[in-house]
This record gives structure tokens, C-alpha cells and sequence, in this order.
């Protein structure tokens, strides 16, 4: 499975520990900071990433949900059914501002053991994720 990994500059430690974890359970994961050299269109490459991938993993953090860069590649895959059930969403620091679409998605949460949150998402990338019922 290709996984892009959509996150805040903030959350890259947390980002390149999760993406290594995917990486070694079998996954090919797209990380726009590895993947892209200073002076490319990142607009490209980054619109070129979200058609090649499959599945997306979101760190969710205060930092995330204000990022321009991080809202466009969420709406990208709400948007497309290549990733219906494949937008794992992972908290790695406590927000209020959750968009409201996630709220309906398993939100992994990354506590203490970042092993078991590996786990978890290469188990969802395997099964995929299904919307939790409104509460209406």
C-alpha cells in the first residue's frame, strides 16, 4: 500500500517514527519531506503523490488543523475514493479544533508507545476504516 503522510513541520519527529514503523510492516510511504528537493513545485509533486497513493495517514495537532498545506491534502482525500476507508487520522498532541469529518474516523491516539500506534495504523491500512454512525 503507498501511504501519504500528511502532517505540520512541527510533528516531523513523530512523522518520520511512524513512517518508519509503516516502512518496515511492508508499506510504501510517501513523506513530502523526504521525497521533495528544495526549488520543485511542490504543488505538483504533491497533487502527483495524492493520485499515486492509496491510503493517507493524517497527524492530527494543534499545528495540523491550522496548516493550509495539511487542510488541502485532507479535502483531497475526502474527496476521492481512493482513499474511502484509508484516511487514518493519528493525534499526536491533544487539539479542540478536530475537524468535524474526522470526528466520524477512528482517531488513533498516539499516547506512550509509539510500536502500538504502528501497529494500529498498519492493521487499519490493512482492513481500511469504516464511519462511525452520526449522532443525530
Amino acid at each position: 500500500m503507498k501511504v501519504f503522510f500528511s502532517y505540520a513541520q512541527s510533528d516531523r519527529k513523530k512523522a518520520e517514527e511512524l513512517a518508519s514503523r509503516l516502512k518496515k510492516s511492508g508499506h510504501d510511504v510517501w513523506d513530502p519531506a523526504e521525497a521533495m528537493l528544495p526549488g520543485e513545485n511542490w504543488a505538483l509533486r504533491i497533487g502527483q503523490a495524492l493520485q499515486d497513493c492509496n491510503a493517507m495517514v493524517f497527524l492530527l495537532s494543534p499545528d495540523s488543523v491550522k496548516s493550509e498545506w495539511a487542510r488541502k491534502e485532507l479535502e483531497y482525500a475526502l474527496g476521492s475514493e481512493q482513499y474511502r476507508g484509508r484516511l487514518i487520522p493519528v493525534e499526536v498532541k491533544r487539539t479542540s479544533d478536530v475537524p468535524w469529518i474526522l470526528k466520524r474516523l477512528q482517531i488513533v491516539r498516539w499516547g506512550d508507545n509509539a510500536a502500538q500506534v504502528g501497529r494500529q495504523v498498519a492493521e487499519y491500512l490493512k482492513h481500511g476504516l469504516e464511519l462511525r454512525p452520526s449522532k443525530s
